[in-house]
């Protein structure tokens, strides 16, 4: 049965897509399972980063299984399909800590979608990525066209959109696509993590929410997180509190 399970520890978080008799491609009840991991995670006390990893060794994912989505009628493939996956990885995309894809191998389609929503993506050398969505009369629905299009140049993202072709981990990482090529990708990426360790719980929080408005993703949202992150350490916040619920009127410190 496919499934994406959760593990913790030390701070560190891993989420494991299983279903490698697929080549773990994603299922209704693997994305059902990552939204609800998703909620646990943005409420998990001490959680400093998040790891991304794939069961077996013939592919990290190969996109969203056929299976799910052929039968669907064109109302409810848009509907629910892609705007519930979209909804689902953008969760992922804005998660309060910094994430990490390890891709021990292939990440097609939906695959590639997922990890392009983490921070940092690890590779193996064979390992490659792929849009081959074309090539089944559809087209990438999960951010395949938009935040790739702002992690990769244009021509690179038309490269694989529209002409099928295969981006090897050399010249991703040559793009800055990836951070690192390793033998071991999840080993890696979890020595990645452990760096964080010893830095600032919200001065990284704070730092990855400057990055994605800078980048545009999510930026409204982003921004109103960081004014509120300060009003919420001033003077007045707290004045203003205390006196709503004194029911007198605020005297505003201006700090």
């Amino acid at each position: 049965m496919s499934a994406i399970h959760l593990t913790l520890d030390g701070g560190i978080a891993e989420l494991r897509l299983d279903n490698p008799a697929k080549l773990n491609s994603l299922t209704l009840a693997m994305l059902a399972d990552l939204s609800r991991h998703l909620d646990t995670l943005d409420r998990t006390p001490g959680l400093r980063a998040v790891i991304l990893t794939a069961e077996g060794e013939r592919a990290f994912c190969t996109g969203a299984d056929i299976t799910a989505w052929g039968d669907l009628s064109p109302a409810d493939f848009a509907r629910h399909w892609v705007r519930d996956g979209h909804r689902i990885f953008d969760r992922l995309a804005r998660l309060h800590v910094p994430t990490i894809a390890a891709l021990q191998g292939p990440a097609f389609g939906g695959g590639l979608e997922l990890a392009s929503a983490c921070d940092l993506r690890v590779m193996a050398p064979a390992a490659t990525l792929a849009l081959p969505e074309t090539g089944v009369g559809i087209v990438p629905g999960w951010s395949g066209t938009q935040r790739l299009a702002r992690l990769l140049p244009e021509p690179v993202v038309k490269e694989m959109a529209l002409f099928n072709r295969r981006l090897s981990a050399d010249r991703a990482h040559a793009l800055g696509f990836i951070a690192e090529i390793s033998e071991t990708p999840r080993e890696t990426a979890f020595g990645i993590a452990a760096k964080l360790l010893p830095t600032s719980p919200r001065a990284a929080e704070v730092a990855k929410y400057m990055i994605h408005a800078a980048r545009g993703e999510d930026a409204p949202a982003m921004v109103e997180a960081l004014a509120s992150g300060m009003i919420a350490a001033s003077g007045d916040k707290a004045e203003g509190v205390a006196a709503f619920r004194a029911k007198r009127k605020p005297e505003f410190p201006g700090t």
